[in-house]
């Protein structure tokens, strides 16, 4: 009961987030007023609004990144940003554990300003890289003449309230029931693995615990996030390794992204490159403490 209540909440936290970004996206395929935000998502500022809205806690903002990813509104750079910069639950833990833990008090900033660097700077420069395949007419012709857009269906003759509320709380109601199987799946998983068992293995040295705690923070629950910042403040992995952990831990947004099986190479390669990134930035932190003397 305790995992079908975790599971329950947990998704109930993100289904607002869904249901916004469907209906924003409805707007900006529409030409609404609202379809002007398309300028912010695909300019020059991007990153950094993404990765600034992923610092802020829960994955809520890694899951309309994820969605308005997999509609051609952001680029590749930029879901980057807001997954690395997604932490889930770890701040509120950090502070939650500050009163009583200089550790973990010590840590909130240079957790913040390392992420949001990594962040920013992985964005921009997969940007740079990766060619701009966004979709910036949103409006196409079908063959008969009729009017469809970027989801693939007609929206002629439609009321408002069907457009721009029914027909997304349609669509957030099929991926929240998606997301709810993967959170009740992974919840009795856990639960029967434990989370005390999952943090012992997360022990592993300045070089190996990164590729660990990076593939602990793949796992789309907020107990990943949970494990990884307490097994931190308890001393159990070092700070580049929890960054590492925390890099990875772009929570449901990961879900989201995985859903869309067309796509399926594309993204199992955004996966693995978001990994990769988070396992060298954790093992080239744990190296820098390691020569400066810093015990964390």
């Amino acid at each position: 009961m305790e995992v079908i209540l975790d599971a329950l909440k947990d998704t109930a936290i993100v289904f607002p987030f869904i249901l916004i970004i469907y209906m924003l996206i409805e707007l900006m395929e529409n030409g609404t007023a609202a379809g002007k935000s398309r300028r912010a998502l695909q300019g020059p500022l991007a990153p950094l609004l993404g990765s600034a809205t992923g610092l802020v806690p829960q994955c809520g903002f890694s899951v309309m990144a994820a969605k308005l990813y997999d509609r051609g509104l952001i680029r590749t750079g930029t879901i980057m940003a807001v997954f690395l910069a997604t932490s889930d639950e770890a701040l509120i833990i950090l502070l939650v554990n500050s009163p009583l833990s200089a550790h973990a008090a010590q840590s909130i900033l240079p957790l913040i300003l390392i992420k949001l660097l990594v962040a920013v700077a992985v964005g921009y420069l997969v940007n740079a890289i990766v060619p701009d395949r966004i979709e910036r007419v949103p409006l196409s012709h079908s063959e008969g003449g009729e009017m469809t857009y970027s989801c693939g269906h007609s929206h002629d003759n439609k009321s408002s309230v069907k457009l721009y509320v029914l027909e997304p709380l349609f669509h957030a109601l099929k991926v929240t029931a998606f997301i709810l199987m993967v959170n009740l799946i992974l919840g009795f998983i856990i639960a029967e693995v434990g989370a005390d068992r999952i943090a012992e293995g997360l022990i592993g040295g300045t070089y190996f615990e990164p590729f660990i705690s990076a593939a602990v923070g793949l796992i789309p629950n907020c107990a990943s996030s949970t494990v990884i910042t307490e097994t931190f403040v308890l001393g159990g992995i070092k700070f580049g390794s929890c960054i590492a952990g925390l890099c990875t831990n772009a929570g449901l947004g990961l879900v989201v992204l995985l859903k869309n099986t067309k796509k399926i190479k594309r993204n199992i390669l955004l996966v693995l490159s978001l990994y990769a990134i988070s396992v060298l930035v954790g093992i080239v932190i744990n190296v820098i403490c390691s020569a400066a003397g810093i015990s964390v």
